[in-house]
């Protein structure tokens, strides 16, 4: 992204805005105040009356970090830039042609906030908060985290004004093109962004649909410096700095679906975590239900809160950051707790770093089975996770047991030179890219004994392509087990998973994440297939193959072409 500093708006000009390309990128720009007698209230919203009074609330309550995380310091004001996703009931309106039903159906709706708290001893509690959002249906933060940095500041300058100036600009951008760099620009800046590939999205409604194949790429990209899924500049080795031996856990839980609780000391940091995992597991769909910043005003926590001891946890990952949520979610089976608390916190961190420049966790991680090392970790366990009531400890708490073997080679080529900011941000950027090329890979690899399920036709040369194409192979999950079984994985799965790996393959079968991408797979291959099919009839000498057929074959000819013009008609 490059920006500018001394980005302005001309606010004497009124902007034109076109609602119908705004909504291509955003659904509603909010300013919102915490007021002490009423609490949390939405003063703006462009454009008008597009939420509801219960949305604005819950859109609200999400906007501004929890009493127990709020950071204690006394600097005149604090910004924070952090992100939520929350169900929105919507309806499903008819095509142009009238065809379908008009239902309603659940949409993820995102919301990026910039939060301001001003320290004031001369107002009431000695300060304000208020947070500017952008609501989108889009999981683009790498669109809207430097947007913010430009609408935030912003608002605070010239006020609601600033909230149309930017809905004008955005107007303007081009269509969204997912997995593709594009150039945004804002006023006299821009966005250079890469968009994640259509098909790292999260199914719309947690069901699969055939809308929107045709936007979803075929393959992963080859060029390695294009995203491969969600959030792929979220800084997975800053969120996990302290815990990085354990990314393979992580991997693996998410990988088959496994609920997690993901604690943080700030909205910033949690959110931050809960995009890194996601962004853990690419090139594969993640269905499972992510939640970056999730408070107990959301509407799903009253029936978590209800889950009984003994009963299956739902597939989520809760990022939160009121310890609260350690004693009403007792239930959940994976707590993770990650980053540190802001300077003159009321909790104690005790996570130490490095002064030589070297990765402060690698000879902890390395030595774990060291005498003090593997005290501290019996005292974790025995202590639970309710330890950070009082002290904050970077740490997990799972009964799982691993198939993945952690990768110390990996581990051993991080550098950590944290000697000034702007080098340690150049230090995390080389990091993030080894620790993601390597999940890029461990996923790839863990996917492959899959990709003869993908694998498309062509007619042979000199049949008839005037037929239906073959049927992809079916599939077995006994059948595939059994076949994988009896061949192996490969050998990088081999060499990086221990002997049980087979119950790992079992668990993602039955797991949220396989069936969404499998189906969805499925249907991007069958795309393929049809459209080489329909690219070899149309290079097919037509009197030429007439001419080997026999009267019947033509018939069948006939009846296809006919059958296939009138499905394109029908698209079109």
């Amino acid at each position: 992204m490059s920006r500018s500093p001394s980005f302005s708006v001309k606010t004497e000009v009124s902007p034109s805005v076109d609602s119908e390309s705004l909504q291509r990128w955003v659904v509603a720009f909010c300013a919102i105040r915490f007021d002490l007698e009423q609490g949390q209230l939405v003063e703006e919203c462009y454009p008008q009356g597009c939420l509801s009074h219960d949305e604005e609330l819950e859109i609200a309550y999400s906007s501004f970090p929890d009493s127990v995380s709020q950071h204690q310091n006394h600097s005149s004001i604090h910004d924070c830039i952090f992100f939520f996703r929350i169900r929105r009931l919507v309806t499903k309106s008819l095509d142009e042609k009238g065809v379908g039903d008009s239902s309603n159906v659940y949409k993820f709706l995102y919301g990026y906030v910039f939060n301001r708290q001003r320290h004031d001893e001369r107002l009431k509690r000695g300060g304000e908060q208020k947070s500017v959002v952008i609501l989108s249906y889009n999981p683009y933060a790498s669109v809207f985290r430097p947007l913010l940095q430009i609408l935030g500041p912003l608002f605070f300058d010239i006020g609601k004004k600033a909230l149309e100036h930017i809905a004008a600009y955005v107007s303007k951008w081009p269509a969204p093109v997912p997995g593709n760099v594009i150039d945004l620009p804002i006023g006299n800046a821009t966005l250079k962004v890469n968009l994640p590939p259509a098909h790292s999205f999260p199914l719309e409604g947690g069901v699969f649909s055939e809308e929107g194949v045709s936007s979803v790429a075929p393959s992963v990209p080859n060029n390695q410096s294009l995203p491969h899924g969600l959030f792929h500049d979220s800084d997975l080795f800053g969120s996990f700095r302290g815990i990085l031996l354990q990314l393979w856990l992580l991997w693996e839980l998410l990988l088959i679906g496994e609920p997690m609780l993901i604690i943080a000391p700030t909205p910033p940091q949690c959110c931050e975590a809960v995009a890194s995992l996601v962004s853990l597991v690419a090139p594969l769909l993640c269905s499972v239900d992510f939640r970056p910043y999730f408070t107990i005003h959301d509407p799903v926590f009253a029936r978590l809160n209800s889950i009984q001891e003994g009963e299956a946890f739902p597939p989520m990952i809760l990022g939160v950051t009121n310890i609260f949520f350690l004693k009403a979610l007792r239930n959940i089976p994976h707590i993770v707790s990650v980053g540190s608390p802001p300077p003159n916190s009321n909790r104690v961190s005790l996570s130490t770093r490095s002064s030589t420049g070297r990765l402060s966790v690698r000879p902890e991680g390395l030595g774990k089975f060291s005498p003090s090392n593997l005290l501290s970790a019996v005292r974790l366990r025995r202590d639970g996770p309710l330890c950070l009531m009082t002290q904050h400890k970077e740490a997990i708490w799972s009964t799982y047991s691993a198939t993945t073997k952690p990768d110390t080679s990996i581990l051993n080529r991080l550098i950590d030179a944290g000697v000034t900011p702007r080098v340690e941000e150049s230090m995390s950027v080389v990091n993030n890219e080894i620790l993601r090329r390597h999940f890029l890979e461990l996923t790839t690899n863990f996917l492959a004994p899959f990709s003869p399920y993908f694998r498309t036709s062509t007619p042979t040369e000199g049949s008839s392509p005037y037929v239906d194409p073959p049927p992809l192979p079916p599939f077995n999950a006994d059948e595939f087990i059994a076949s994988l079984s009896a061949r192996g994985p490969g050998k990088f799965i081999l060499k990086r998973m221990r002997s049980n790996w087979l119950d790992l393959y079992k668990r993602f079968l039955n797991g949220p994440n396989f069936m969404p991408w499998f189906q969805r797979k499925r249907a991007v291959s069958e795309q393929e297939q049809d459209r080489l099919w329909r690219q070899s009839r149309m290079k097919t000498d037509i009197q030429q193959l007439i001419s080997r057929l026999s009267e019947l074959e033509i018939v069948d000819s006939f009846n296809v072409i006919e059958r296939l013009l009138l499905g394109e008609i029908q698209v079109t």
